[in-house]
């Protein structure tokens, strides 16, 4: 899954020179492997931080970025310019939920409409800011035509929900929606049973549980059935008693379940799992077709290929 290394500053006494620096470090991450672009924080607001945020292909690339030598040198360079980091690096991974205390806005802005984005953006910056425990602020143009994203720093997850379900924020958001070309969204989280969680609208979603029942038992199902034809025979034949074959039967399949086949599945289902995009009646109905042929389709397998019936596996 991507990553985004993000490094924020305090405000600089000289824009221009910082403005000037900031770029080393966008040439030390293009040598990383794994690095695919760069996007500049806004830096002429006083309530928002400046800062880069470098995407790479995969978390650990990202933090090769952040521990190198280069880099660290560039940081001390800029220390004795009178660059300062104002918090620690932060490291966002798509798919996963963000450090606590940390919230990621991903947002598509119309075009034309960017200078009154980002006049928007500041105005919920100066309302969040007056609520316990704010932290700071940054804005970041994603590189993409019309995508940023921001990021919203508070003392602990308790204080962001407060701000995230508070009145102000509710009556400011009128006014961001009409900017954008879609709705913005927060950073989602899909545990690896595909019950995916996003905040929209200050409120959060999250999937059906009768989706991720139907998808529980689409991946349940057949690995029962092939450990009981495979690995049944090996365990009778090592002499394990019926109890303990069961048992490691059973350790066997939940590992294969939850790290490898139900992420699997829930990858190839993702948008009817998402409590906003596969909302809608006509999506989750489709979604729910595919599954129940998926269901026939594994019953007539088993039904009939004798070779995979583990009751014939004598024979």
């Amino acid at each position: 899954m991507s990553a985004t290394a993000v490094t924020v500053f305090h405000p600089p006494a000289d824009l221009a020179d910082f403005r000037a620096w900031l770029p080393r470090f966008i040439e030390i991450a293009s040598a990383v492997e794994g690095f695919e672009k760069a996007a500049r924080a806004v830096s002429d607001e006083p309530l928002l931080a400046p800062g880069l945020g470098v995407t790479f292909r995969t978390e650990a690339q990202a933090h090769e970025f952040l521990d190198s030598r280069a880099r660290a040198a560039v940081l001390a360079e800029g220390q004795r310019r009178g660059f300062l980091r104002g918090a620690s690096d932060l490291v966002i991974v798509a798919g996963q939920t963000p450090p606590p205390g940390i919230g990621v806005f991903r947002h598509s802005v119309a075009a034309g409409r960017e200078a009154d984005f980002v006049a928007t953006e500041v105005r919920l910056v100066t309302l969040s800011a007056s609520f316990p425990g704010f932290d700071g602020a940054a804005l970041f143009g994603d590189g993409g035509p019309g995508e940023w994203y921001s990021v919203l720093r508070f003392r602990t997850p308790g204080q962001l929900a407060t701000w995230m379900g508070s009145a102000q924020r509710a009556e400011a958001l009128p006014a961001l929606r009409s900017e954008l070309t879609e709705d913005f969204l927060v950073e989602a989280h899909t545990t690896p049973f595909g019950s995916t969680l996003r905040t929209v609208n200050g409120r959060t979603e999250v999937t059906p549980t009768w989706k991720i029942a139907m998808l529980v038992l689409l991946v349940l199902y057949p690995t029962v059935m092939t450990l009981s034809r495979f690995l049944g025979p090996v365990l009778d034949a090592a002499g394990a008693p019926p109890w303990l074959a069961m048992w490691l039967s059973q350790i066997v399949s939940v590992a294969a379940m939850s790290w490898v086949l139900s992420p699997v599945v829930a990858w190839c289902f993702r948008r009817w799992l998402d409590p906003v995009d596969g909302a809608g009646g006509r999506a989750s109905l489709a979604g729910a077709g595919v599954v129940i042929v998926l269901y026939a389709l594994t019953l007539l397998l088993f039904a009939s290929v004798t070779w995979l019936q583990y009751w014939d596996y004598d024979n």
